[in-house]
Protein backbone atom coordinates (compact mmCIF):
# COMPACT_ATOMS: atom_id res chain seq x y z
CA UNK A 1 0.00 0.00 0.00
CA UNK A 2 1.32 3.28 -0.91
CA UNK A 3 1.70 5.64 2.21
CA UNK A 4 0.67 8.58 0.18
CA UNK A 5 -2.09 7.48 -1.32
CA UNK A 6 -5.50 9.16 -0.86
CA UNK A 7 -8.98 7.77 -1.81
CA UNK A 8 -11.71 10.37 -1.85
CA UNK A 9 -15.17 8.97 -2.01
CA UNK A 10 -18.98 10.83 -2.83
CA UNK A 11 -21.97 10.41 -2.51
CA UNK A 12 -23.88 13.52 -4.76
CA UNK A 13 -27.43 14.04 -5.95
CA UNK A 14 -26.88 17.14 -7.89
CA UNK A 15 -23.14 17.20 -8.74
CA UNK A 16 -22.12 19.65 -5.44
CA UNK A 17 -20.11 16.63 -3.67
CA UNK A 18 -18.78 15.62 -6.66
CA UNK A 19 -17.53 19.15 -7.59
CA UNK A 20 -15.77 19.15 -4.22
CA UNK A 21 -14.88 15.92 -4.08
CA UNK A 22 -13.02 16.42 -7.31
CA UNK A 23 -11.14 19.73 -5.97
CA UNK A 24 -9.88 17.64 -3.32
CA UNK A 25 -8.80 15.48 -6.10
CA UNK A 26 -6.87 18.24 -7.53
CA UNK A 27 -5.16 19.45 -3.95
CA UNK A 28 -3.67 16.27 -3.64
CA UNK A 29 -1.96 15.74 -7.30
CA UNK A 30 -0.74 19.73 -6.40
CA UNK A 31 0.60 18.19 -3.15
CA UNK A 32 2.09 15.10 -5.36
CA UNK A 33 0.19 12.41 -3.75
CA UNK A 34 -1.53 9.39 -5.18
CA UNK A 35 -5.10 10.28 -5.45
CA UNK A 36 -8.06 8.22 -6.54
CA UNK A 37 -11.67 9.98 -6.62
CA UNK A 38 -14.86 7.64 -6.95
CA UNK A 39 -18.64 7.53 -6.53
CA UNK A 40 -19.14 5.52 -2.98
CA UNK A 41 -21.57 2.83 -5.11
CA UNK A 42 -18.82 2.53 -7.75
CA UNK A 43 -16.26 1.81 -5.18
CA UNK A 44 -15.99 -1.73 -3.95
CA UNK A 45 -16.79 -1.62 -0.09
CA UNK A 46 -15.35 -4.41 1.12
CA UNK A 47 -11.81 -2.84 -0.17
CA UNK A 48 -12.49 -0.20 3.00
CA UNK A 49 -10.76 -2.71 5.35
CA UNK A 50 -7.54 -2.00 3.55
CA UNK A 51 -7.22 1.53 2.58
CA UNK A 52 -5.14 3.75 4.87
CA UNK A 53 -6.56 7.25 4.35
CA UNK A 54 -9.60 8.35 3.05
CA UNK A 55 -11.96 11.30 2.40
CA UNK A 56 -15.81 10.89 2.23
CA UNK A 57 -17.59 13.58 0.79
CA UNK A 58 -21.72 13.54 0.90
CA UNK A 59 -24.53 15.17 0.43
CA UNK A 60 -28.05 14.82 2.19
CA UNK A 61 -30.88 14.66 0.02
CA UNK A 62 -34.89 15.27 0.23
CA UNK A 63 -35.59 14.22 3.81
CA UNK A 64 -32.48 13.32 5.31
CA UNK A 65 -31.40 10.32 2.81
CA UNK A 66 -28.77 9.18 1.26
CA UNK A 67 -27.84 10.38 -2.70
CA UNK A 68 -28.49 7.73 -5.25
CA UNK A 69 -25.09 6.76 -6.07
CA UNK A 70 -24.21 6.11 -2.29
CA UNK A 71 -27.30 4.13 -1.23
CA UNK A 72 -25.69 0.59 -1.70
CA UNK A 73 -22.74 1.50 0.26
CA UNK A 74 -24.82 2.86 3.24
CA UNK A 75 -27.00 -0.30 3.12
CA UNK A 76 -23.67 -2.26 3.45
CA UNK A 77 -21.77 0.15 6.14
CA UNK A 78 -25.02 -0.42 8.16
CA UNK A 79 -24.80 -4.05 8.43
CA UNK A 80 -25.16 -5.31 11.77
CA UNK A 81 -22.63 -8.11 11.30
CA UNK A 82 -19.84 -6.16 10.80
CA UNK A 83 -17.35 -5.96 13.81
CA UNK A 84 -16.42 -3.14 15.81
CA UNK A 85 -12.94 -2.91 14.81
CA UNK A 86 -13.25 -3.44 11.17
CA UNK A 87 -11.82 0.00 10.11
CA UNK A 88 -8.86 -0.05 12.81
CA UNK A 89 -6.47 0.62 10.46
CA UNK A 90 -8.00 3.45 8.29
CA UNK A 91 -6.89 6.83 8.73
CA UNK A 92 -10.25 9.03 7.42
CA UNK A 93 -12.39 12.99 7.49
CA UNK A 94 -16.01 13.36 7.00
CA UNK A 95 -17.15 16.35 4.81
CA UNK A 96 -20.56 16.70 4.62
CA UNK A 97 -22.87 19.44 1.99
CA UNK A 98 -26.12 20.55 3.34
CA UNK A 99 -28.73 23.13 3.81
CA UNK A 100 -29.56 24.60 7.32
CA UNK A 101 -33.40 25.52 5.91
CA UNK A 102 -34.05 21.96 6.19
CA UNK A 103 -35.02 19.97 9.16
CA UNK A 104 -32.09 17.34 8.79
CA UNK A 105 -29.27 19.86 7.98
CA UNK A 106 -26.35 17.22 7.25
CA UNK A 107 -28.03 14.18 8.35
CA UNK A 108 -26.23 11.65 6.58
CA UNK A 109 -22.59 13.03 7.21
CA UNK A 110 -23.82 12.90 10.66
CA UNK A 111 -24.53 9.74 11.06
CA UNK A 112 -21.69 8.42 8.47
CA UNK A 113 -18.85 10.02 10.91
CA UNK A 114 -20.51 8.13 14.33
CA UNK A 115 -21.09 4.91 12.03
CA UNK A 116 -17.12 5.31 11.08
CA UNK A 117 -16.23 5.61 14.53
CA UNK A 118 -18.66 2.89 15.48
CA UNK A 119 -16.41 0.56 13.60
CA UNK A 120 -13.12 1.82 14.36
CA UNK A 121 -11.95 4.45 12.19
CA UNK A 122 -9.36 6.96 13.09
CA UNK A 123 -10.47 10.47 12.86
CA UNK A 124 -8.10 13.00 11.25
CA UNK A 125 -10.24 15.69 12.40
CA UNK A 126 -14.27 16.91 13.30
CA UNK A 127 -16.22 16.68 10.52
CA UNK A 128 -17.14 19.51 8.45
CA UNK A 129 -20.70 20.66 7.91
CA UNK A 130 -20.88 23.19 4.59
CA UNK A 131 -23.96 25.17 4.47
CA UNK A 132 -25.84 26.33 1.38
CA UNK A 133 -27.00 29.24 3.99
CA UNK A 134 -23.82 30.47 4.78
CA UNK A 135 -22.69 34.13 3.32
CA UNK A 136 -20.33 32.77 1.07
CA UNK A 137 -21.94 28.98 0.29
CA UNK A 138 -20.66 25.80 1.37
CA UNK A 139 -17.37 27.01 0.74
CA UNK A 140 -17.68 29.28 3.61
CA UNK A 141 -17.21 26.21 5.67
CA UNK A 142 -14.78 23.99 3.03
CA UNK A 143 -11.82 26.49 2.50
CA UNK A 144 -10.69 26.26 5.82
CA UNK A 145 -12.20 23.02 6.60
CA UNK A 146 -9.60 21.37 3.88
CA UNK A 147 -6.71 23.79 5.18
CA UNK A 148 -6.56 21.85 8.36
CA UNK A 149 -7.47 18.83 6.20
CA UNK A 150 -4.05 19.77 4.65
CA UNK A 151 -2.09 20.57 7.79
CA UNK A 152 -2.76 17.24 9.63
CA UNK A 153 -3.01 14.76 6.58
CA UNK A 154 0.48 15.94 5.06
CA UNK A 155 2.25 15.70 8.97
CA UNK A 156 1.13 12.34 8.89
CA UNK A 157 1.89 11.34 5.39
CA UNK A 158 4.55 13.92 4.32
CA UNK A 159 5.29 13.95 0.29
CA UNK A 160 8.00 11.99 -0.97
CA UNK A 161 11.45 13.68 -0.12
CA UNK A 162 12.64 16.44 -3.38
CA UNK A 163 9.16 16.55 -4.81
CA UNK A 164 8.09 20.22 -4.78
CA UNK A 165 4.23 21.06 -4.56
CA UNK A 166 2.79 22.09 -8.15
CA UNK A 167 1.51 25.90 -7.93
CA UNK A 168 -2.76 26.67 -8.22
CA UNK A 169 -1.57 27.96 -11.55
CA UNK A 170 0.42 24.91 -12.97
CA UNK A 171 -1.88 22.93 -15.56
CA UNK A 172 -2.54 19.49 -13.99
CA UNK A 173 -3.01 16.81 -17.06
CA UNK A 174 -6.75 16.25 -18.56
CA UNK A 175 -8.63 13.34 -16.88
CA UNK A 176 -8.78 12.34 -20.95
CA UNK A 177 -6.99 12.69 -24.00
CA UNK A 178 -9.41 13.16 -27.33
CA UNK A 179 -8.82 11.99 -30.32
CA UNK A 180 -10.43 13.67 -33.15
CA UNK A 181 -10.93 10.49 -35.94
CA UNK A 182 -10.79 11.49 -39.68
CA UNK A 183 -14.24 9.85 -40.88
CA UNK A 184 -17.66 9.26 -39.58
CA UNK A 185 -17.53 5.92 -38.56
CA UNK A 186 -20.08 3.19 -40.13
CA UNK A 187 -22.53 1.83 -37.86
CA UNK A 188 -22.74 4.89 -35.49
CA UNK A 189 -25.63 4.23 -32.91
CA UNK A 190 -25.93 7.26 -30.57
CA UNK A 191 -29.33 6.77 -29.36
CA UNK A 192 -30.91 4.65 -25.92
CA UNK A 193 -30.14 0.99 -27.02
CA UNK A 194 -33.14 -1.20 -24.66
CA UNK A 195 -31.79 -3.51 -22.32
CA UNK A 196 -32.37 -7.20 -24.29
CA UNK A 197 -33.10 -8.77 -20.91
CA UNK A 198 -36.50 -8.07 -18.80
CA UNK A 199 -35.17 -5.60 -16.67
CA UNK A 200 -36.91 -2.18 -15.77
CA UNK A 201 -35.18 0.81 -17.46
CA UNK A 202 -32.50 2.74 -15.33
CA UNK A 203 -30.15 5.78 -15.85
CA UNK A 204 -27.50 4.01 -17.84
CA UNK A 205 -30.32 2.43 -20.17
CA UNK A 206 -33.52 4.21 -19.92
CA UNK A 207 -36.30 3.86 -21.41
CA UNK A 208 -37.22 5.74 -25.18
CA UNK A 209 -40.74 7.09 -24.23
CA UNK A 210 -43.09 8.54 -26.69
CA UNK A 211 -44.27 12.13 -25.99
CA UNK A 212 -47.71 11.55 -26.62
CA UNK A 213 -49.54 14.67 -24.73
CA UNK A 214 -47.91 18.33 -23.96
CA UNK A 215 -50.38 20.95 -23.71
CA UNK A 216 -50.20 24.43 -21.09
CA UNK A 217 -52.71 23.88 -18.02
CA UNK A 218 -52.84 27.74 -17.00
CA UNK A 219 -54.49 30.30 -18.58
CA UNK A 220 -52.86 32.37 -21.28
CA UNK A 221 -52.86 35.11 -19.04
CA UNK A 222 -51.13 33.46 -15.98
CA UNK A 223 -47.40 34.68 -15.20
CA UNK A 224 -46.40 31.11 -15.23
CA UNK A 225 -46.64 28.13 -18.21
CA UNK A 226 -47.71 25.15 -16.36
CA UNK A 227 -47.80 21.86 -18.36
CA UNK A 228 -49.24 18.69 -18.28
CA UNK A 229 -47.11 16.03 -20.36
CA UNK A 230 -47.60 12.49 -21.17
CA UNK A 231 -45.39 9.49 -22.26
CA UNK A 232 -46.03 6.46 -23.42
CA UNK A 233 -44.08 3.64 -21.98
CA UNK A 234 -45.71 0.60 -23.42
CA UNK A 235 -43.21 -2.27 -23.40
CA UNK A 236 -41.19 -0.69 -20.82
CA UNK A 237 -41.39 -2.82 -18.19
CA UNK A 238 -42.01 0.21 -15.80
CA UNK A 239 -44.08 -0.58 -12.44
CA UNK A 240 -44.66 2.76 -10.47
CA UNK A 241 -47.17 3.58 -7.66
CA UNK A 242 -48.78 6.55 -6.20
CA UNK A 243 -45.70 9.00 -4.60
CA UNK A 244 -42.86 7.68 -7.58
CA UNK A 245 -40.59 9.51 -9.50
CA UNK A 246 -39.89 9.65 -13.16
CA UNK A 247 -36.00 10.76 -13.86
CA UNK A 248 -34.97 12.07 -17.49
CA UNK A 249 -32.03 13.73 -18.39
CA UNK A 250 -32.20 16.74 -20.45
CA UNK A 251 -30.35 18.13 -23.84
CA UNK A 252 -29.02 21.51 -24.33
CA UNK A 253 -30.99 24.03 -26.46
CA UNK A 254 -29.32 23.54 -30.57
CA UNK A 255 -28.44 27.77 -30.31
CA UNK A 256 -26.55 26.78 -27.37
CA UNK A 257 -24.82 23.62 -29.06
CA UNK A 258 -23.85 26.06 -31.79
CA UNK A 259 -22.41 28.92 -30.00
CA UNK A 260 -20.53 26.32 -27.68
CA UNK A 261 -19.04 24.65 -30.42
CA UNK A 262 -18.20 28.14 -32.35
CA UNK A 263 -16.33 29.87 -28.93
CA UNK A 264 -14.46 26.27 -28.90
CA UNK A 265 -13.89 25.87 -32.96
CA UNK A 266 -15.34 22.51 -32.76
CA UNK A 267 -16.93 20.67 -35.72
CA UNK A 268 -19.98 18.73 -34.20
CA UNK A 269 -19.96 16.46 -37.25
CA UNK A 270 -16.58 15.33 -36.02
CA UNK A 271 -16.18 11.83 -34.06
CA UNK A 272 -13.59 11.33 -31.75
CA UNK A 273 -12.11 8.40 -29.18
CA UNK A 274 -11.34 9.06 -25.46
CA UNK A 275 -8.76 7.83 -23.41
CA UNK A 276 -7.87 8.31 -19.63
CA UNK A 277 -4.81 9.52 -19.26
CA UNK A 278 -4.12 7.94 -15.72
CA UNK A 279 -5.44 4.21 -16.30
CA UNK A 280 -5.99 3.71 -12.91
CA UNK A 281 -8.41 6.08 -11.54
CA UNK A 282 -10.68 7.26 -15.03
CA UNK A 283 -12.69 5.37 -16.51
CA UNK A 284 -14.55 6.33 -19.52
CA UNK A 285 -18.33 7.86 -18.70
CA UNK A 286 -20.55 4.95 -19.52
CA UNK A 287 -22.45 7.07 -21.12
CA UNK A 288 -20.64 8.53 -23.82
CA UNK A 289 -20.76 5.87 -26.83
CA UNK A 290 -16.85 4.98 -28.24
CA UNK A 291 -16.58 6.85 -30.91
CA UNK A 292 -18.90 9.66 -29.92
CA UNK A 293 -19.66 12.40 -31.94
CA UNK A 294 -18.81 16.22 -30.88
CA UNK A 295 -22.67 17.14 -31.49
CA UNK A 296 -23.49 14.43 -29.22
CA UNK A 297 -20.82 15.44 -26.70
CA UNK A 298 -22.25 19.18 -26.03
CA UNK A 299 -26.12 18.06 -26.72
CA UNK A 300 -26.62 15.56 -24.25
CA UNK A 301 -23.64 15.33 -21.86
CA UNK A 302 -22.04 18.28 -21.21
CA UNK A 303 -23.44 20.84 -18.58
CA UNK A 304 -22.80 24.01 -20.54
CA UNK A 305 -26.06 26.00 -19.35
CA UNK A 306 -25.66 25.44 -15.35
CA UNK A 307 -24.16 28.64 -13.01
CA UNK A 308 -20.65 26.77 -13.00
CA UNK A 309 -18.85 26.32 -9.95
CA UNK A 310 -15.94 27.67 -8.31
CA UNK A 311 -13.55 25.04 -9.89
CA UNK A 312 -14.54 25.66 -13.31
CA UNK A 313 -12.85 29.33 -13.04
CA UNK A 314 -9.73 27.76 -11.23
CA UNK A 315 -9.24 25.37 -14.20
CA UNK A 316 -9.94 28.41 -16.98
CA UNK A 317 -7.95 30.36 -15.14
CA UNK A 318 -4.62 28.12 -15.94
CA UNK A 319 -5.40 28.49 -19.43
CA UNK A 320 -5.32 32.49 -19.50
CA UNK A 321 -2.38 34.40 -21.63
CA UNK A 322 -4.65 37.53 -21.58
CA UNK A 323 -3.18 39.60 -18.21
CA UNK A 324 -6.70 40.85 -17.68
CA UNK A 325 -8.94 37.96 -17.72
CA UNK A 326 -6.67 35.79 -15.60
CA UNK A 327 -6.08 38.45 -13.18
CA UNK A 328 -10.07 37.87 -13.43
CA UNK A 329 -10.50 34.88 -13.16
CA UNK A 330 -7.79 34.08 -10.21
CA UNK A 331 -9.83 36.27 -8.17
CA UNK A 332 -12.84 34.21 -8.84
CA UNK A 333 -11.05 31.53 -7.88
CA UNK A 334 -9.65 32.46 -4.54
CA UNK A 335 -11.43 32.42 -1.07
CA UNK A 336 -11.62 36.17 -0.81
CA UNK A 337 -12.60 36.62 -4.71
CA UNK A 338 -16.09 35.00 -3.72
CA UNK A 339 -18.12 37.68 -3.40
CA UNK A 340 -17.34 38.93 -6.47
CA UNK A 341 -17.97 35.76 -8.36
CA UNK A 342 -21.21 35.47 -6.39
CA UNK A 343 -21.64 38.87 -7.86
CA UNK A 344 -20.61 38.30 -11.43
CA UNK A 345 -22.37 34.29 -11.32
CA UNK A 346 -24.65 33.13 -9.01
CA UNK A 347 -26.63 36.35 -8.28
CA UNK A 348 -27.57 36.88 -12.01
CA UNK A 349 -27.58 33.06 -12.60
CA UNK A 350 -24.90 33.50 -15.44
CA UNK A 351 -24.18 30.34 -17.66
CA UNK A 352 -21.07 28.38 -18.17
CA UNK A 353 -21.31 29.25 -21.83
CA UNK A 354 -21.86 32.80 -20.92
CA UNK A 355 -18.35 32.80 -19.45
CA UNK A 356 -16.84 31.64 -21.79
CA UNK A 357 -18.21 34.24 -24.42
CA UNK A 358 -16.84 36.68 -21.46
CA UNK A 359 -13.27 35.66 -21.72
CA UNK A 360 -13.13 35.04 -25.57
CA UNK A 361 -8.72 35.12 -25.28
CA UNK A 362 -9.27 32.63 -22.31
CA UNK A 363 -11.50 30.19 -24.66
CA UNK A 364 -9.63 30.56 -27.56
CA UNK A 365 -6.74 28.69 -25.39
CA UNK A 366 -8.94 25.82 -24.33
CA UNK A 367 -8.01 22.71 -25.52
CA UNK A 368 -10.30 20.19 -26.31
CA UNK A 369 -8.96 17.63 -23.65
CA UNK A 370 -9.96 19.59 -20.88
CA UNK A 371 -13.67 19.62 -21.86
CA UNK A 372 -14.44 16.56 -19.25
CA UNK A 373 -12.41 18.39 -16.61
CA UNK A 374 -13.90 21.96 -17.14
CA UNK A 375 -18.02 20.79 -17.57
CA UNK A 376 -19.57 18.94 -15.07
CA UNK A 377 -22.22 16.12 -16.94
CA UNK A 378 -25.70 17.09 -17.27
CA UNK A 379 -27.47 15.63 -14.05
CA UNK A 380 -30.97 13.79 -14.27
CA UNK A 381 -33.96 16.14 -13.10
CA UNK A 382 -37.28 14.30 -11.05
CA UNK A 383 -40.53 14.65 -11.29
CA UNK A 384 -43.46 13.46 -9.13
CA UNK A 385 -45.68 10.88 -11.28
CA UNK A 386 -49.10 12.48 -11.55
CA UNK A 387 -50.70 9.82 -12.84
CA UNK A 388 -51.65 6.37 -11.74
CA UNK A 389 -50.46 2.84 -13.79
CA UNK A 390 -53.81 1.42 -12.20
CA UNK A 391 -55.95 4.34 -14.84
CA UNK A 392 -53.49 4.87 -17.30
CA UNK A 393 -51.93 1.59 -18.12
CA UNK A 394 -48.63 1.95 -19.95
CA UNK A 395 -48.87 5.73 -19.63
CA UNK A 396 -46.31 8.65 -16.88
CA UNK A 397 -47.73 11.90 -16.86
CA UNK A 398 -46.04 15.03 -14.91
CA UNK A 399 -47.14 18.31 -14.10
CA UNK A 400 -44.34 20.89 -15.04
CA UNK A 401 -44.12 24.46 -13.79
CA UNK A 402 -41.43 26.08 -16.71
CA UNK A 403 -38.86 28.06 -14.84
CA UNK A 404 -38.24 30.96 -16.79
CA UNK A 405 -37.07 34.61 -15.09
CA UNK A 406 -35.50 37.70 -15.22
CA UNK A 407 -32.20 38.85 -13.95
CA UNK A 408 -30.02 41.83 -14.46
CA UNK A 409 -29.35 40.15 -17.43
CA UNK A 410 -30.59 40.36 -20.46
CA UNK A 411 -31.21 37.37 -21.70
CA UNK A 412 -34.66 35.74 -19.38
CA UNK A 413 -33.01 33.22 -17.36
CA UNK A 414 -34.32 29.56 -18.06
CA UNK A 415 -34.94 26.13 -16.93
CA UNK A 416 -32.78 23.23 -18.92
CA UNK A 417 -35.20 20.59 -17.99
CA UNK A 418 -38.29 22.04 -18.46
CA UNK A 419 -37.57 24.59 -21.34
CA UNK A 420 -36.43 21.49 -22.98
CA UNK A 421 -39.54 19.27 -22.00
CA UNK A 422 -42.40 22.61 -22.85
CA UNK A 423 -40.46 22.79 -26.64
CA UNK A 424 -41.54 19.14 -27.51
CA UNK A 425 -44.41 19.49 -29.62
CA UNK A 426 -45.91 15.84 -30.18
CA UNK A 427 -48.01 16.90 -33.23
CA UNK A 428 -44.26 17.96 -35.10
CA UNK A 429 -43.79 13.85 -35.35
CA UNK A 430 -42.52 11.21 -33.29
CA UNK A 431 -40.41 12.37 -29.77
CA UNK A 432 -38.80 10.10 -27.58
CA UNK A 433 -37.66 11.01 -24.27
CA UNK A 434 -35.28 8.62 -22.36
CA UNK A 435 -36.49 8.35 -19.07
CA UNK A 436 -36.53 5.69 -16.04
CA UNK A 437 -38.30 5.72 -12.60
CA UNK A 438 -36.95 5.41 -8.86
CA UNK A 439 -39.15 4.99 -5.81
CA UNK A 440 -40.20 8.16 -4.27
CA UNK A 441 -39.88 9.16 -0.58
CA UNK A 442 -43.88 8.97 -0.23
CA UNK A 443 -45.57 5.96 0.91
CA UNK A 444 -49.64 5.25 0.99
CA UNK A 445 -51.01 3.12 3.34
CA UNK A 446 -52.21 -0.23 2.09
CA UNK A 447 -55.06 -0.83 4.38
CA UNK A 448 -58.36 -0.28 2.82
CA UNK A 449 -59.49 2.19 5.69
CA UNK A 450 -56.82 4.32 6.69
CA UNK A 451 -57.77 7.94 5.34
CA UNK A 452 -54.95 10.50 3.81
CA UNK A 453 -54.99 14.32 4.16
CA UNK A 454 -53.02 15.19 1.68
CA UNK A 455 -51.51 19.32 1.48
CA UNK A 456 -50.38 19.68 -2.11
CA UNK A 457 -50.41 23.48 -3.41
CA UNK A 458 -49.33 24.88 -6.59
CA UNK A 459 -47.12 21.40 -8.99
CA UNK A 460 -46.96 19.59 -5.30
CA UNK A 461 -50.34 18.41 -6.23
CA UNK A 462 -48.60 16.42 -8.68
CA UNK A 463 -48.30 12.72 -6.33
CA UNK A 464 -51.75 13.63 -4.19
CA UNK A 465 -52.85 13.17 -8.24
CA UNK A 466 -51.73 9.92 -8.55
CA UNK A 467 -52.57 9.03 -4.88
CA UNK A 468 -56.26 9.73 -5.80
CA UNK A 469 -56.48 8.38 -9.25
CA UNK A 470 -55.21 4.78 -7.67
CA UNK A 471 -56.88 4.93 -4.31
CA UNK A 472 -60.24 5.60 -5.60
CA UNK A 473 -59.83 2.89 -8.68
CA UNK A 474 -59.19 0.68 -5.40
CA UNK A 475 -62.15 1.94 -3.73
CA UNK A 476 -60.26 3.89 -0.75
CA UNK A 477 -62.91 6.74 -0.34
CA UNK A 478 -60.73 8.49 2.49
CA UNK A 479 -59.05 11.00 0.75
CA UNK A 480 -59.32 14.73 1.86
CA UNK A 481 -56.97 17.37 -0.16
CA UNK A 482 -55.97 20.85 0.74
CA UNK A 483 -55.34 22.13 -2.87
CA UNK A 484 -53.86 25.73 -3.15
CA UNK A 485 -53.14 28.49 -6.00
CA UNK A 486 -52.90 31.66 -6.85
CA UNK A 487 -56.23 32.05 -8.66
CA UNK A 488 -59.28 29.77 -8.91
CA UNK A 489 -59.50 31.05 -13.11
CA UNK A 490 -56.10 30.46 -14.02
CA UNK A 491 -53.93 28.24 -11.93
CA UNK A 492 -56.48 25.29 -10.35
CA UNK A 493 -55.02 22.11 -11.73
CA UNK A 494 -56.85 19.62 -12.20
CA UNK A 495 -60.18 21.37 -11.45
CA UNK A 496 -62.89 19.21 -12.89
CA UNK A 497 -61.25 15.73 -12.21
CA UNK A 498 -61.37 16.76 -8.39
CA UNK A 499 -64.89 17.99 -9.04
CA UNK A 500 -66.26 14.64 -10.37
CA UNK A 501 -64.59 13.16 -7.57
CA UNK A 502 -65.92 15.29 -4.98
CA UNK A 503 -69.57 14.52 -6.48
CA UNK A 504 -68.39 10.65 -6.52
CA UNK A 505 -67.73 10.56 -2.94
CA UNK A 506 -64.53 9.74 -3.82
CA UNK A 507 -62.62 12.85 -1.58
CA UNK A 508 -63.48 16.13 0.00
CA UNK A 509 -61.79 19.17 -1.00
CA UNK A 510 -60.33 22.04 0.71
CA UNK A 511 -59.24 25.14 -1.90
CA UNK A 512 -57.03 28.45 -0.94
CA UNK A 513 -57.01 30.75 -3.69
CA UNK A 514 -54.19 33.05 -2.16
CA UNK A 515 -54.91 36.10 -4.59
CA UNK A 516 -58.62 36.12 -5.74
CA UNK A 517 -59.50 38.54 -2.47
CA UNK A 518 -57.85 40.87 -0.88
CA UNK A 519 -56.05 38.97 2.18
CA UNK A 520 -53.84 36.21 0.80
CA UNK A 521 -55.64 32.92 1.96
CA UNK A 522 -52.85 30.00 1.84
CA UNK A 523 -53.32 26.13 2.31
CA UNK A 524 -52.20 26.41 6.03
CA UNK A 525 -55.33 28.74 6.81
CA UNK A 526 -57.67 25.83 5.48
CA UNK A 527 -55.95 22.99 7.55
CA UNK A 528 -56.33 25.67 10.62
CA UNK A 529 -60.18 26.21 9.46
CA UNK A 530 -60.61 22.29 9.84
CA UNK A 531 -59.06 21.52 12.75
CA UNK A 532 -62.22 19.62 14.02
CA UNK A 533 -62.67 17.41 11.33
CA UNK A 534 -58.64 16.75 11.01
CA UNK A 535 -58.53 16.26 14.05
CA UNK A 536 -61.30 13.19 13.92
CA UNK A 537 -59.41 12.22 11.27
CA UNK A 538 -55.86 11.88 12.70
CA UNK A 539 -57.10 10.89 16.54
CA UNK A 540 -59.57 7.98 15.93
CA UNK A 541 -59.27 7.27 12.15
CA UNK A 542 -55.64 6.77 12.18
CA UNK A 543 -54.98 8.83 9.22
CA UNK A 544 -52.19 9.66 7.44
CA UNK A 545 -50.92 12.89 6.96
CA UNK A 546 -48.63 14.25 3.19
CA UNK A 547 -47.47 17.25 2.38
CA UNK A 548 -45.70 18.39 -0.84
CA UNK A 549 -44.80 21.67 -2.60
CA UNK A 550 -42.36 24.38 -2.29
CA UNK A 551 -40.40 24.14 0.51
CA UNK A 552 -40.29 28.17 1.42
CA UNK A 553 -42.95 29.03 4.08
CA UNK A 554 -45.51 26.45 3.54
CA UNK A 555 -44.77 23.14 5.03
CA UNK A 556 -43.75 24.94 8.60
CA UNK A 557 -47.26 26.62 7.89
CA UNK A 558 -48.58 23.80 8.20
CA UNK A 559 -46.83 22.26 10.50
CA UNK A 560 -47.77 24.95 12.88
CA UNK A 561 -51.16 24.73 11.81
CA UNK A 562 -50.86 20.99 12.80
CA UNK A 563 -49.71 21.55 16.50
CA UNK A 564 -52.05 24.23 17.26
CA UNK A 565 -54.71 22.06 15.94
CA UNK A 566 -52.92 18.92 18.67
CA UNK A 567 -53.27 21.79 21.21
CA UNK A 568 -56.62 22.81 21.27
CA UNK A 569 -58.83 20.09 19.62
CA UNK A 570 -56.66 17.41 21.21
CA UNK A 571 -55.71 19.23 24.93
CA UNK A 572 -51.88 19.01 24.68
CA UNK A 573 -49.28 21.07 25.93
CA UNK A 574 -47.15 22.64 23.53
CA UNK A 575 -44.06 20.11 23.84
CA UNK A 576 -46.30 16.82 23.57
CA UNK A 577 -47.97 18.56 20.57
CA UNK A 578 -44.18 18.67 19.16
CA UNK A 579 -44.07 14.78 20.41
CA UNK A 580 -46.80 13.92 18.25
CA UNK A 581 -46.09 14.75 15.24
CA UNK A 582 -42.16 13.61 15.78
CA UNK A 583 -44.45 10.45 16.55
CA UNK A 584 -46.55 10.76 13.55
CA UNK A 585 -43.14 11.33 11.52
CA UNK A 586 -41.34 8.42 12.71
CA UNK A 587 -43.91 6.13 12.42
CA UNK A 588 -44.84 7.13 8.66
CA UNK A 589 -48.32 8.70 9.38
CA UNK A 590 -46.97 12.27 8.69
CA UNK A 591 -44.93 12.70 5.60
CA UNK A 592 -43.71 15.45 3.59
CA UNK A 593 -41.42 15.93 0.36
CA UNK A 594 -40.19 19.55 -0.75
CA UNK A 595 -38.56 21.15 -2.71
CA UNK A 596 -36.49 24.51 -2.89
Amino acid sequence: MNTHSLLVLYGSQTGTAQDTAERIGRQAQRRRMRVKVEALDTYNVVNLISESLVVFVCATTGQGDPPDNMKKFWRFLFRKSLPAVSLCRLDCAVLGLGDSSYPKFNFVAKKLYKRLLQLGANMLMEIGLADDQHDLGPDGVIDPWLVSFWQKTLSFYPPPTGLVPLRDEDKLPPRYVFHILDEVPNKQVEHFQRPDNDAPPTSLQPFPARVVFNERVTHPSHFQDVRHIEFDITGSNIQYSAGDVVMMRPCNAPEDVEQFCQLLRLDPERYFTLTPTDSSTAMVPARLPQPCSIRFLVEQFLDISAVPRRSFFELLATFATNELEREKLLEFSSAPGQDALHAYCNRPRRTALEVLADFPHTTAELSVDYLLDLFPEIQPRSFSIASSLVVHPNRIQILLAVVRYKTKLFKPRKGLCSSWLASLDPSKGEIYVPLWVKKGSLKFPKDQNTPVIMVGPGTGVAPFRSAIEERAAEGKMGNVLFFGCRSETKDFYCQSEWENKVQAGQMTLFTAFSRDQEDKIYVQHRVKEQSELLWDLIANKNANFYIAGNAKQMPIGVCDALKEMFQNDGGMSESQAQEMLDTMEKVGRFQSETWS
